[in-house]
């Protein structure tokens, strides 16, 4: 009789590993059965990118998808939004998952069959539009995730908020948008997830590589315009005006200084870019203005109001010594992105699953990333999650790929398979596992 406990003890043991078990085949059988939809959803999008706040085709196709799998999506929402929810069948958790819609003003220079021919209008000037940043592969990806959870709705534990979202890279100039206002315009009014998951594809990884990052994971962004002003002259007779094409050039080389030299960069990176500048339309006026616009990137709220002030104050001093003034929007609208911060308990909680999706050996340690990410604004309503998928074939060097945002970033497609198993992983798990805790 005293073997009894520890015959329950081990068939308990043997249980839990059996549905464990059960489960990641399941994310794997699911997986398989959407594979090739997501590869001809990326495709589709990759070929016709459209840009932050005009998603209007690519949030047709969502809430299309997402009407066939008998769920009632909102539209609209932040301009294109959209999102649905889908009830399982069990009681569980709230969980909400999220890809983002738009490309980016960039002529893209790979030669694929499906590769991008659109042009659009972008700061007044005729653009090509790229999916350079792999927002199309994200769209895809969770709209797949959506169909196998929906496929399973009645063994599913729990309730999932699928988010798509535009203008991630930004609103048009003038215009709101993105995550912020979404929020604000109540997505996650009506549902209150426990917690949120996100992935972004990229090209430092290799593909079927994870990368994870428990706390700080991306850097905080804020946007700043400069307008230096002088005097309109001839180029003939430049000591008769202020030249604000010289004094703007020495703002921009004299701003390297407040990184290399003013900011204690063994705490926590910082970056100060100048984006672009635009100034004058012949060759022999100077001009009377030029703006010059860049981005700053932090990990540390107080060297983030200290880079603002030192910009500030360095642009006005030198704009001065040139006998020209400066305004100065820094930061330059109040929705920057905050830092992207995991949670540590909820990032070391999923790791298993990541690991189980595309193997131990594969889920790598991230660095710190200095680009940004407006899931972050989740991540400050839920605990949050955001990790990365590999998007560099195997055996390229992935540290010398093109980078996301370049003409040139390329994405295996391998990536799409990893990227579909690694969220609807973590998905069921995370239903799975808060459901047998309660």
């Amino acid at each position: 009789m005293r073997r009894l406990p520890l015959l329950c003890l081990s068939f308990g043991l043997a249980c839990a590993a059996a549905t464990s078990a059960s489960r990641a085949a399941d994310a794997v059988a699911l997986a398989g059965r959407v594979d090739a939809q997501v590869l001809a959803w990326r495709r589709d999008f990759h070929q016709h990118p459209e840009l932050g706040n005009r998603e209007t085709r690519t949030a047709k196709r969502v809430a299309d998808h997402l009407r066939k799998l008998g769920l009632q999506p909102k539209t609209g929402i932040a301009h294109t939004g959209v999102a649905a929810v889908l009830k399982g069948g069990r009681p569980g958790p709230r969980l909400a998952l999220r890809a983002d819609m738009d490309a980016l003003p960039v002529t893209e220079r790979n030669d694929l069959p499906f590769a991008s021919k659109v042009t659009a209008t972008f700061r007044g000037e005729t653009v090509g539009v790229m999916h350079a940043c792999g927002h199309d592969a994200h769209t895809a990806i969770l709209m797949g995730v959506a169909e196998a959870l929906a496929s399973m709705r009645d063994e599913l534990p729990g309730e999932v908020l699928f988010v798509f979202q535009p203008a991630e890279e930004g609103p048009p100039d003038g215009e709101r948008g993105g995550a912020p206002l979404m929020l604000e315009e109540g997505l996650f009014a009506d549902f209150k997830p426990d917690a949120v998951f996100g992935l972004h594809v990229f090209s430092t990884l290799n593909a079927g590589q994870i990368g994870l990052r428990a706390g700080p994971a991306m850097a905080a962004s804020d946007r700043f315009e400069l307008a230096v002003k002088g005097r309109q002259t001839h180029g003939s007779r430049p000591w008769s005006g202020v030249d604000p094409i010289v004094a703007a050039a020495q703002i921009i080389g004299n701003a390297q200084a407040i990184v290399s030299r003013q900011m204690d960069i063994s705490k926590q990176p910082v970056v100060v870019t100048f984006g672009a500048i635009k100034g004058g339309v012949r060759h022999n006026i100077i001009p009377d203005e030029v703006r010059t616009i860049g981005t700053i990137r932090t990990f540390d709220e107080a060297m983030r109001e200290d880079v603002f002030a030192r910009l500030k104050h360095m642009a006005e001093h030198v704009a001065a010594a040139h006998g020209a003034t400066v305004e100065a929007k820094i930061p330059l609208e109040a929705e920057g992105n905050f830092v992207t911060y995991n949670d540590p308990a909820l990032t070391e909680r999923m790791r298993p699953s990541l690991e189980k999706a595309a193997g131990a050996q594969n889920v790598v340690e991230m660095p710190l990333v200095m680009g940004s990410e407006d899931f972050s604004y989740y991540a400050k309503r839920a605990p949050g999650l955001f990790f990365f998928v590999g998007a560099t074939p195997q055996g390229q060097d992935a540290s010398k790929a093109p980078s996301n945002h370049s003409p040139e970033f390329f994405l295996d497609e391998s990536a799409l398979r990893v990227g579909t198993r690694a969220m609807l992983q973590v998905a069921l798990d995370y239903l799975g596992g808060q459901q047998a805790a309660k």
